[in-house]
């Protein structure tokens, strides 16, 4: 599916469809920090395509765009479903898929429909529903898929494993505003416009450097404890503070196939990319003219810039490490974060390499497809939202085929 005209194609529906653009007219503050680093730095810095305009700047798109001009799900795709007769029901949860023997097919079953329960608002009623279809499909993303399968009776080995996370840690670097060429605050703009790309000697980079959508909660949730003095200043510094992650492309990878219990452990070769991608993040603010930078290590790691040397800046980086998380039992520890779960239901040329085929029909369920991130053979190494949806998009045509040919039988 994937190197063909067929996926190519589907992509340039997909960018139509939602308004992907290239440019941007202005950079909020913290890709204004991107940007001015990697040129002090003479690293190479690339725009960042979204589906949204050109001169978008909201500054509230992790949180819903106030103004409707980013182009989510919401406003395009599920738009179009209800325009063309289709029903959405809220507070409804899929339970299983219903699998029958069918005497035409030897080693498969037949998906006849879902189980499901819808909940009332106030959670005091429930209510089964029984919903029959020739073509049923799971499209609940990678950590909730397998589950759902799993508890359908499928068995295939592939189902729930190889969960990719593209893991990331964060760091942060306060910019005041006097004497400061960067404008804005760190809530204003587009949330992701410039990106780099860290090149650490391997054939091909597995590590980014963007900026992270943070509100103050969620700041204030990754800061490590030092005191209290110590938070409440770090809190009043928040809207000029740049937030950068590093995301890695994971080489390993992990497993999901109950609600709720994930198993994963980072890969060697992945923590020494997040250390690369940590180190660059620093580097970056640094040259950007950050007048304190830090991680989120649990001893609240961090660097008066102020008349510090080149020397003494890479003292400071030699120390940094992606330590093991909260329960590693390390001295020192970090907060990680999953930027985007994938490939857990990956497609497979047959049943022993995948939990689908290259049309996302299940080996094991004639007319059960599953639609989302989790078919996805391995991880992207950006934002997978264009190839998710490119992808969904092929698997829709075909099973628009599949229904035309369950007509004909």
């Amino acid at each position: 599916m994937f190197g063909g005209d067929e996926y190519q194609s589907a992509m340039d529906e997909v960018w139509g469809r939602i308004g992907v653009t290239e440019n941007c007219v202005e950079e909020g503050f913290q890709n204004q920090v991107v940007r001015k680093g990697c040129e002090n730095l003479g690293l190479k810095v690339e725009g960042v395509a979204r589906n949204s305009t050109e001169n978008h700047y909201c500054g509230s798109c992790s949180y819903g765009c106030r103004r409707g001009e980013k182009k989510g799900t919401d406003s395009t795709w599920l738009v179009d479903a209800v325009n063309d007769g289709a029903v959405i029901l809220t507070g409804c949860k899929a339970e299983k898929f219903l699998l029958v023997k069918d005497k035409n097919l030897e080693q498969r079953k037949r998906c006849k429909g879902v189980i499901a329960t819808v909940e009332s608002e106030s959670e005091s009623t429930r209510m089964k529903l029984h919903i029959e279809a020739k073509a049923s499909v799971a499209a609940c993303g990678a950590l909730f898929t397998p589950p759902l399968l799993v508890s359908s009776g499928l068995k295939n080995k592939n189902i729930g494993k190889n969960l990719h996370l593209h893991p990331v840690l964060f760091a942060w670097g306060y910019f005041p505003e006097s004497g400061s060429q960067l404008r804005g605050k760190n809530f204003e703009g587009g949330i992701i416009t410039s990106m780099n790309k860290v090149i650490t000697g391997e054939p091909n980079f597995r590590t980014i450097v963007q900026t992270a959508g943070f509100g103050p909660a969620s700041y204030a949730v990754f800061l490590p404890w030092v005191a209290g003095k110590d938070m409440k200043d770090r809190m009043s510094k928040y809207s000029r503070t740049a937030l950068l992650f590093t995301l890695v492309r994971d080489v390993g990878s992990g497993e999901v196939r109950e609600e709720g219990r994930v198993s994963y452990k980072l890969n060697k070769f992945d923590e020494e990319n997040l250390k690369a991608g940590l180190r660059q993040c620093l580097r970056i603010m640094i040259a950007a003219g950050a007048a304190e930078v830090g991680t989120f290590q649990n001893n609240g790691q961090r660097l008066e810039c102020e008349g510090v040397g080149g020397e003494d800046v890479e003292k400071f980086l030699e120390k940094v490490m992606a330590a093991g998380g909260p329960s590693s039992g390390g001295q020192y520890w970090n907060t990680y974060a999953s930027a985007h779960q994938m490939s857990s239901c990956r497609m497979g040329a047959d049943e022993r390499d995948g939990a689908v085929d290259g049309n996302g029909e299940s080996w094991e369920g004639k007319g059960l497809f599953v639609c989302d991130g989790s078919v996805l053979p391995t991880a992207v190494g950006v934002n997978p939202m264009i190839t998710i949806e490119s992808t969904a998009y092929c698997i829709s045509k075909r099973i628009a085929d599949y229904l035309d040919k369950e007509k004909q039988t």
